[in-house]
């Protein structure tokens, strides 16, 4: 199993930072596997970190299964392998190896949601409202888009915890853990702007349902949050899209996704 990155909120080692930056410009450039990177010296240099550093660094990016090192002539380090990245609608994101594919995480999120949410429904009192509409105040002011994925999981933890079914809620509350911890990068993809003010039109649509016990427009409105979900047979969207993957089938998805929706 992959190490789990540092939480960001916490202090991070100068390997740890120095660790970030090159996952970060792998990812951003789209280095295939195999690519050369450079040599540890030349590492040492550009971040201006001792060997000691460089030794913890390179640990860390072993241990993500992104690099390997390979010695004597013509060695140095090189992509190892590149992380699972999905296309969730206006946002592509990358984790860490978990030893379990976030597009599973999604679909066990997705199956546990449809229940609990509509449980919520006749359940949330107006204290849990106001934490929903709370979670998804933060959900809309992020300026980033990890800070939207992550606002968009709370929102989501504070719908299943109304439902107030502990032991789904705790399987729902590990799986949205499994997935914040991995979370590597978030980007926005070009264009995002349609399809975040949908998502934010949507998730508020659900409040105001739950708010207003209207049970029509709660219908409507869910319907239209579960058509957003992942479609997992489509490379342009979640171009790591393995075959193998349990329940996988050519030319058909459990996760259903149309073109231009964002959940």
């Amino acid at each position: 199993m992959a190490e789990r990155r540092p939480d960001s909120s916490a202090r991070k080692s100068r390997a740890e930072q120095v660790a970030a930056d090159i996952e970060d410009e792998i990812l951003q450039a789209r280095l295939p596997v195999g690519v050369h990177l450079g040599r540890r010296a030349e590492f040492m240099e550009r971040f201006d970190i001792s060997p000691t550093i460089m030794n913890e660094t390179l640990r860390i990016l072993r241990n993500w299964g992104l690099v390997g090192v390979r010695p004597g002539t013509g060695g140095g380090i090189f992509v190892a392998s590149l992380p699972p990245q999905l296309r969730l609608g206006a946002m592509d994101l990358w984790f860490h190896d978990s030893g379990t594919h976030p597009l599973q995480l999604f679909e066990a999120r997705m199956h546990l949601e449809a229940s609990l949410t509509a449980v919520a429904f006749d359940r949330a009192t107006a204290s849990d409202v106001d934490a929903i509409q709370d979670a998804y105040d933060h959900m809309a002011s992020a300026r980033d888009a990890r800070s939207y994925v992550e606002g968009t999981m709370r929102m989501h933890r504070t719908l299943v915890t109304a439902a107030r079914i502990p032991v789904l809620d705790g399987m729902h509350q590990s799986v949205m853990a499994l997935l914040k911890a991995t979370l590597s990068r978030a980007t926005f993809i070009d264009g995002h702007e349609p399809m975040l003010q949908h998502s934010l039109d949507v998730h508020s649509g659900i409040i105001e349902a739950i708010r207003t016990h209207n049970r029509v427009a709660f219908d409507k409105v869910m319907k239209i949050h579960n058509d957003n979900l992942i479609r997992t047979d489509d490379p342009r969207r979640s171009p790591d899209t393995r075959k193998d993957l349990p329940g996988h089938q050519k030319g058909s998805s459990s996760l259903k996704r149309p073109a231009h929706r964002m959940s």
